[in-house]
C-alpha cells in the first residue's frame, strides 16, 4: 500500500509527526505484504526557516520526500498552484490513499486534486466546523470532507457534525486527536526547558529581553494573536492593544509570541512604541514547539485565536481566552468541559471574562481517546482497507 501524506503550513507539522511515527511502528511489526509505502509531500504554502524548518528538527519528522515550494499568494493563487504542482506528483507516484490533515489551503487543493485523479482520500480532523464562512479555513474543511472516503475524527460534536451533513456512518471514524498525541509525546522533552531561559533567548531584542529580569518566576500570560480579524483593522487592534497594556500587564506580565503579521499591523498602526514602553508585555519571537508547550504548562492565563493553543489549553488545564466569536473545537470549551471561553475582540467581554477566568484553577480535562494514540488507530483503519481490497480481489 502506497500512502502520500501532505503538509502545507506549521500546524501540519504538529498533526503529521505522529502519524508517521505510526506508519514506522506498523512497518517494524508487519510483514511485507503488509508494509506501507509512505511518501511525505510539503506544499510549502508556508515556509519561513524559524516558523517551519525548526519543526521538522524538533519534532523528528523526516525531510520531505517532495517539496512542491509553493510560497505564499492570495488563497486562489495557492490552491491553483498547489493543484497543479500535486497533479503531476500524483500521476508518478500512483498512490493508493492521500492523507490530508488540518484546514489549510494546501489540504482543500491536494484533496481535489487526489479525487480528480481517483485516488482515495483521507481527512485527519475531519468534521470540525466553526459554522462561518467567512473563515477560508471553514471552505477547506467542508469541500475536504465531502470529498474523503475516510473521515477521521477528534470528538463526538465533530462526527455528528458529519452525520448532519449526510456523510454516511461507515466512513466516520472518531479515532481522538492527534495533535494530543505530539503533546504527550514532548510532554517529557518540554519539562525539562526553564521557562526564564526560553523567554531570554527568545526575546525579539536586548530591550525585550531586559523587561524579563524580575518578571519571572511567577506568574504569567501568555498571547498569541494573528487572525485578520483581530489584527487587519486599527479600529479592532487598538482596542485590544490599549487593554492588554493597560489591564492584564497591570496584573501580570504577557509573553508575547508575535506573528510577523501582527507586527506588520502594530507598526503600521503606531501601536508598537505603546507595546515596547509596557515594561509587563515581553515580544518574543514566534516559538517552536516545545518553548511554548513549556510556557503552556505553567502559564497562569493563555490569550490566543489559535485552535490548536485550544486543544493543547484543553489537556494542559490552562485558562483559555479564546479571541474569536466562533470555534471549529467546542469540545475545547468550558460549558464542554474544557478551559476556554470564546470572548471574541471586544473588549468588555474580554474584561468581563479575564476577571471571571483569574478566579479559576487550572482544571486539566481529557476528552474521550485524547490519549496519545490517535496515529496508531489512524494508520489501522488505512492498513484494514488492504484487508477488504484483498478480500475482495480474492
Amino acid at each position: 500500500m502506497k500512502i502520500m501524506s501532505v503538509v502545507g503550513a506549521r500546524p501540519n507539522f504538529m498533526k503529521i509527526a505522529p502519524f508517521l511515527k505510526a506508519v514506522m511502528k506498523h512497518n517494524r511489526s508487519h510483514g511485507s505484504d503488509m508494509q506501507i509505502d509512505h511518501y511525505l509531500v510539503h506544499t510549502g504554502q508556508h515556509y519561513d526557516a524559524r516558523m517551519s524548518e525548526a519543526f521538522f528538527d524538533a519534532l523528528d519528522i523526516p525531510r520531505p520526500d517532495i517539496d512542491l515550494g509553493i510560497g505564499s499568494g492570495s488563497h486562489a493563487e495557492q490552491v491553483g498552484r498547489t493543484m497543479i504542482a500535486f497533479e503531476e506528483v500524483v500521476r508518478r507516484q500512483k498512490p493508493d490513499w492521500v492523507v490530508v490533515v488540518g484546514d489549510v489551503n494546501a489540504t482543500c487543493a491536494c484533496s481535489i486534486t487526489a479525487k480528480k485523479e481517483h485516488v482515495q482520500l483521507a481527512h485527519i480532523e475531519a468534521g470540525l466546523r466553526s459554522f462561518d464562512l467567512d473563515m477560508p479555513e471553514e471552505i477547506n474543511r467542508m469541500v475536504t470532507d465531502r470529498l474523503s472516503d475516510l473521515l477521521f475524527t477528534t470528538d463526538e460534536i465533530a462526527s455528528e457534525n458529519l452525520r448532519k451533513e449526510g456523510v454516511p456512518e461507515k466512513k466516520i471514524k472518531m479515532v481522538g486527536n492527534i495533535m494530543i498525541d505530539t503533546l504527550e509525546a514532548h510532554r517529557e522533552l518540554a519539562m525539562s526547558l526553564k521557562p526564564l531561559e526560553i523567554a531570554k533567548s527568545n526575546a525579539i531584542d536586548a530591550i525585550e529581553a531586559d523587561k524579563i529580569n524580575g518578571n519571572y518566576p511567577g506568574s504569567y500570560a501568555v498571547m498569541t494573536m494573528h487572525r485578520p480579524s483581530n489584527v487587519d483593522e486599527e479600529s479592532v487592534l487598538k482596542p485590544l492593544i490599549h487593554f492588554i497594556v493597560n489591564e492584564i500587564a497591570a496584573d501580570l506580565p504577557v509573553i508575547w509570541a508575535i506573528h510577523p503579521r501582527t507586527m506588520k499591523q502594530i507598526d503600521a498602526f503606531h501601536l508598537l512604541n505603546t507595546v515596547r514602553t509596557c515594561r509587563n508585555v515581553i515580544l518574543m519571537q514566534p516559538l517552536g514547539y516545545h518553548e511554548m508547550l513549556r510556557l503552556n504548562m505553567e502559564a497562569d492565563l493563555m490569550l490566543t485565536d489559535s485552535g490548536g493553543l485550544q486543544e493543547e489549553c484543553c489537556v494542559l488545564g490552562t485558562p483559555c481566552l479564546t479571541m474569536r466569536w466562533n470555534t471549529e473545537r467546542p469540545i475545547t470549551l468550558r460549558e464542554h468541559g474544557g478551559a476556554s471561553v470564546l470572548v471574541g475582540n471586544n473588549v468588555e467581554r474580554l474584561r468581563e471574562e479575564y476577571a471571571n477566568i483569574r478566579k479559576l484553577r487550572r482544571s486539566p480535562v481529557q476528552p474521550p481517546l485524547w490519549d496519545g494514540k490517535t496515529a496508531e488507530r489512524i494508520v489501522r483503519e488505512l492498513a484494514s482497507t488492504r484487508r477488504v481490497q484483498n478480500r475482495m480481489s480474492s
